[in-house]
């Protein structure tokens, strides 16, 4: 909803004093002197909103993700259907770190998500409120294929999402995996692509 105004994230993370990191959206042209800042303050990632818009073209997507990567180490984040991902697919095997978001949405090309997980794409388990895919069939079946991969979120504050964000999402893991892959799901795949340290 914020575009490119980084003003809200800044007052966010300045905030929270270093407890948590962001994922934002940039034009191409950001200054790398601005990408620094933003890193020191705790971006760790750049999102291209191919679903609903308001991000950079995805023509950039290969020059700026790889750009922000070899300067600060940011992966890049896509919100996009899984459907979608054939079109890109070769250049997201292009990139160094990247997530997609919400399982993949949809259904129909998830063989294409399978295969991007295989070559050490991470997938985030969130808004299973948005979702067209069975959540703990679509967890079961990455998980499989690279436990390291998968990252719980909330979604809050599920905004369009057809439900939003409810507990029985954290249950849904809790009751059908092991400690293992519950301590992977929540918080240890994540804070190793975050670069988080205890």
């Amino acid at each position: 909803f914020q575009g490119f105004d980084q003003d809200y994230l800044i007052h966010a993370l300045k905030s929270l004093k270093g407890l948590f990191v962001a994922t934002t959206q940039l034009p191409v042209e950001t200054s790398d002197e601005k990408i620094i800042k933003l890193n020191e303050l705790g971006v760790r990632g750049v999102r291209f909103n191919v679903k609903r818009g308001g991000s950079e073209d995805l023509r950039h997507l290969k020059s700026f993700a790889k750009r922000v990567y070899d300067l600060v180490g940011w992966h890049t984040e896509l919100y996009i259907e899984t459907k979608k991902l054939g079109e890109i697919k070769d250049i997201i095997l292009e990139l160094p770190q990247v997530s997609i978001d919400h399982l993949g949405l949809t259904k129909e090309g998830f063989e294409d998500l399978k295969d991007l997980v295989r070559n050490g794409v991470y997938v985030k388990a969130t808004g299973f409120g948005r979702i067209e895919v069975d959540p703990l069939q679509t967890l079961k079946a990455l998980m499989e294929i690279n436990s390291n991969a998968i990252m719980f979120g909330t979604d809050l504050p599920s905004t369009r999402a057809k439900r939003p964000f409810e507990k029985s999402d954290i249950e849904l893991i809790e009751k059908n995996f092991s400690k293992e892959e519950q301590e992977k799901i929540f918080y240890k795949n994540a804070m190793h692509f975050y670069r988080i340290t205890k």
